[in-house]
């Protein structure tokens, strides 16, 4: 027996790639599916609270709560939720010493409590809802609460009037999500070498623009899906709207123009401003310019990368571990709260292992 596994608010990984695909699938009317969501996580754990994949119909996924190894046993829970239209309540524990079942074969350690939940009705509303303010440049604080023995939603905007995981609201908390719109990453010069950043980024669920002095390089074919933006540094500032929320990539290995750009993006303060090159190039790029804490020259984290793709990768890390950062600081506390709650109606702690890892364990 552990202790008793809680229920928390969380940033949710909300600008995680995973969340926006969700979203976006929610928005699209997607058709029958199942959401598995993390409402609760206890020790070392693959994915924390608010992490979130969607099980499509008869076949697909998007995202993953699991290096693999609980979705196939997920998977297989799908057709009972949809055809009851009821949630459903699962209790992993993954600890070797504790669980033959899951522990032994696994080894992953933790304990997990995921909500499977059918993606219509109100839950399919709220989260399109969620969709179309992150898309408006809103965030916003999903929350889910229990009372009178159903699942309750709700959407606020993030900078409505209470804290995350306050309990000012009828019914025992879920879990609290906030969504945050994709950050923006804006490529300053559109060199092959910027390819594998582009791709990677996308993938690291960023939107990205793409802009240069060079209409020629500034294209469709090269960067689909990506704002595209050329000319001179104040044009490229003035019709992308940089602005504080936006990461920002100086890549244009041309002194003058990159000075130029530095010059103008400097003073608008963005959340992430990385500048390629060696130290005495950035150190004659900077001559007498200030250096806030906000850029990150050379860019990229030292892994020793040669290369565009091992580039490409370095600067990736960076713009996660910066874009994790400024998460744990909107957080209550600066990072994520542990509230107490227990998911399993009567009160009595639940023992660990597969006990409640079956179809209808949880009484709702």
């Amino acid at each position: 027996m552990g202790k008793k596994a809680v229920l928390g608010t969380a940033e949710a990984e909300g600008e995680s790639m995973d969340a926006y695909e969700i979203l976006r699938y929610a928005a699209l009317d997607g058709g029958p599916s199942v959401l598995a969501t993390v409402i609760g996580a206890e020790g070392h754990s693959y994915r924390k609270a608010g992490a979130a994949m969607l099980f499509i119909g008869e076949g697909g996924e998007l995202g993953s709560i699991s290096p693999g190894c609980l979705e196939s046993d997920l998977r297989e829970r799908v057709p009972a939720v949809l055809a009851s239209g009821e949630p459903e309540l699962i209790s992993y524990n993954m600890e070797p010493d504790e669980d033959a079942l899951w522990g032994e074969a696994i080894g992953c350690g933790g304990k997990l409590l995921i909500l499977l939940e059918p993606l219509a009705g109100e839950l399919a509303e709220r989260l399109k809802a969620a969709y179309l303010a992150n898309e408006s440049g809103e965030s916003v604080v999903f929350i889910r609460r229990k009372a009178n023995g159903r699942i309750h939603y709700r959407l606020k905007p993030a900078d409505e009037g209470g804290d995350l995981g306050s309990s000012e609201e009828a019914g025992e908390r879920l879990l609290e999500q906030r969504f945050e719109p994709r950050a923006r990453l804006i490529l300053f010069g559109a060199g092959i070498d910027m390819e594998p950043v582009y791709r990677i980024a996308l993938r690291i669920g960023f939107k990205a623009a793409v802009a240069d002095w060079r209409p020629r390089l500034v294209t469709a074919d090269r960067f689909p899906g990506a704002e595209l933006a050329a000319g001179g540094a104040d044009a490229i500032v003035r019709e992308l709207a940089i602005g504080s929320r936006d990461y920002v990539l100086l890549c244009g290995h041309q002194m003058q123009r990159d000075r130029e750009m530095l010059e103008r993006v400097l003073p608008l303060t963005p959340a992430y401003l990385g500048v390629m090159g060696s130290r005495k190039r950035i150190r004659t790029l900077f001559d007498g310019l200030p250096m806030p804490s906000f850029v990150r020259a050379p860019v990229g984290l030292d892994i020793g990368g040669e290369g565009p793709d091992e580039i490409a990768v370095s600067i990736a890390a960076e713009l996660i571990a910066v874009r994790q950062s400024r998460a744990k600081q909107r957080a209550p506390g600066g990072d994520s709260i542990a509230g107490n709650g227990d998911l399993f109606g009567g009160g009595t702690e639940q023992p660990d292992g597969a006990t409640q890892a079956v179809p209808g364990a949880c009484a709702w």
